[in-house]
């Protein structure tokens, strides 16, 4: 079963993030760079399922040199290739990202395709659903649970309302949620054997942005609180406040 896991580098999430001074990036210099956490579910299930029943997983990312340590970080797991897709730029919109991913993976054979659920610095979850359509395959997002039979795929989703339970046929896009399973630690010996693996390259042939970031800025601050009154005393000017300053009614 050859089975292709896409993946993104992405800033740790307990690092600080801060504006660049062309207020449409984020500083790098002082940031630590992680494998996407929803990747890792992603690379745990394609390891298990080829270590039940046997064949291939390939990890493939678009981004800069520096992705490469996330491709190592999936290999040092278990996986067992891994694919950069190298890019004129590294600023890519969903589409972009997901047509790039779309054109190496025509050429490589694929009965499965995972993703994490969605990248946790942008939070967008769009690149898998394109990449779904782009490559004319069904996709199922967010999944908890997995079955693999002959030909195809039986996914469990947590939905608002309960539980989905979806079946498509396979080849499928498939997304990773928390719950779907415990991601491993890279052994030493992984670690040391990912070293010595080679990342094959593919030029990025997926066109260009069609989103453009007009300008990042903080929150605004938090203002001080009022004390209206207590007590029913104080409903009146908590109407007032409400209608005429805050107009939520």
């Amino acid at each position: 079963m050859n089975i292709l896991v896409c993946v993104k580098q992405v800033p740790d999430t307990e690092s600080t993030v801060r504006i660049a001074a062309d207020c449409k990036t984020i500083q790098s210099q002082d940031l630590n760079f992680v494998l996407n956490p929803y990747d890792e579910y992603a690379i745990e299930e394609a390891l298990r399922l080829k270590e039940a029943r046997g064949g291939e997983v390939t990890l493939l990312t678009v981004g800069s040199e520096e992705a490469k340590k996330s491709l190592r970080t999936g290999l040092a797991m278990g996986a067992d290739k891994a694919l950069h897709v190298v890019c004129n730029h590294n600023h890519q919109d969903s589409l972009a990202t997901a047509r790039a991913l779309a054109d190496a993976i025509k050429g490589l054979p694929h009965d499965l395709i995972l993703c994490g659920k969605q990248a946790v610095d942008d939070d967008q979850a769009q690149v898998p659903i394109m990449l779904a359509e782009l490559l004319g395959l069904p996709s199922v997002s967010a999944a908890v649970k997995l079955e693999i039979k002959d030909g195809s795929a039986t996914a469990r989703r947590e939905i608002e309302t309960g539980v989905e339970i979806v079946e498509t046929s396979l080849p499928a896009v498939i997304t990773a949620h928390k719950g779907l399973n415990e991601p491993r630690y890279p052994s030493l010996k992984g670690i040391m054997m990912a070293k010595k693996k080679e990342i094959g390259e593919v030029n990025c042939a997926g066109g260009t942005d069609q989103v453009e970031t007009i300008e990042l800025c903080y929150p605004q601050p938090r203002v001080g609180g009022k004390i209206l009154g207590e007590g029913v005393a104080a409903v009146p000017a908590l109407v007032k406040a409400l209608h005429e300053e805050a107009k939520v009614i």
